[in-house]
């Protein structure tokens, strides 16, 4: 009997990068663009700078395109948008990050990257709202990605595949992001699996080991971007100060609500920092 899987990358003989190339003629398809430029995955908070991008020349259901996931966070909009600047560079906008600790697998959550990828994007611009280990920063700040701390455990590569991880976050684009906003600041990414948020003990470990920033997205999405040969840009939100950090305790809401009063400071930012990349 043959076992039949909802999602094709689920299926254990599936090659990701087939099912990545797949999905790109879909969006080819639906959008009528052969080709983007550059791709951004929209998280908490970020959602406005599609607007703000250029002129929406298409919008497509995440769940039409092959190997897409249902979202399942409030706050992320379950739709892939593609963008043309004024500049006339067509922006693939990815509104349908599948997270880790959904249980879905890794392939799932780097799908929408190779995706990005095998669509001709080169730029990966990957953001999110995340807890902030420094005492200095507050709710509502965006920060530049330096580097990331992985500790969930696992990989996006497989196989014996050796991927060199040196300036994942490339300093290139971060320096234009500067000359944006030259007072931006940066920090370590550390992804947790999640769903849970860190303990103060563990934002403690995080801050020893060299993180500032804790969450549980994007640093297996840079994995596999830097993988397929893209240059990335990361930046985070700080929707709050980690556990232990701030005296009160976190919730889900609390994070909702920093990304949306932060959002029309960083979706213009982040719009701005497209059109120069």
């Amino acid at each position: 009997m043959t076992e039949i899987h909802d999602n094709p990358l689920d299926a254990p003989n599936a090659d990701p990068f087939e099912i990545a190339a797949a999905a790109a003629a879909d969006i080819a398809r639906l959008t009528g663009v052969e080709k983007h430029d550059i791709a951004l995955t929209l998280g908490s908070g970020w959602g406005r700078a599609a607007e703000l991008i250029g002129e929406t020349v298409a919008t497509v259901p995440a769940t039409e395109v092959t190997g897409f996931s249902r979202p399942a966070l409030e706050g992320h909009v379950g739709t892939l948008r593609s963008i043309r600047t004024p500049g006339g560079k067509h922006v693939l906008v990815i509104g349908a990050r599948t997270h880790y600790y959904e249980g879905h697998g890794v392939r799932r959550v780097v799908h929408s990257v190779r995706t990005a990828a095998a669509a001709g994007t080169r730029i990966m611009v990957l953001t999110n709202g995340a807890g902030g280990v420094r005492e200095t920063w507050h709710a509502g700040q965006p920060v530049l990605i330096s580097d990331h701390i992985n500790l969930t455990a696992d990989s996006p590569l497989e196989g014996a595949t050796f991927v060199d991880l040196t300036d994942l976050y490339s300093r290139r684009l971060r320096d234009i992001a500067r000359s944006v906003d030259p007072t931006l600041d940066e920090g370590v990414y550390t992804q947790f699996r999640g769903p849970h948020y860190e303990t103060p003990a563990e934002v403690q470990m995080a801050k020893r080991i060299g993180g500032d920033i804790v969450g549980m997205s994007t640093a297996l999405e840079a994995i596999a971007a830097r993988e397929a040969g893209m240059e990335i840009l990361g930046f985070s939100l700080i929707t709050n100060l980690a556990a232990g950090i701030q005296s009160t305790p976190l919730s889900h809401g609390e994070v909702i609500e920093a990304g949306k009063e932060a959002e029309p400071v960083i979706s213009a930012l982040l719009a701005r920092v497209v059109e120069q990349l």
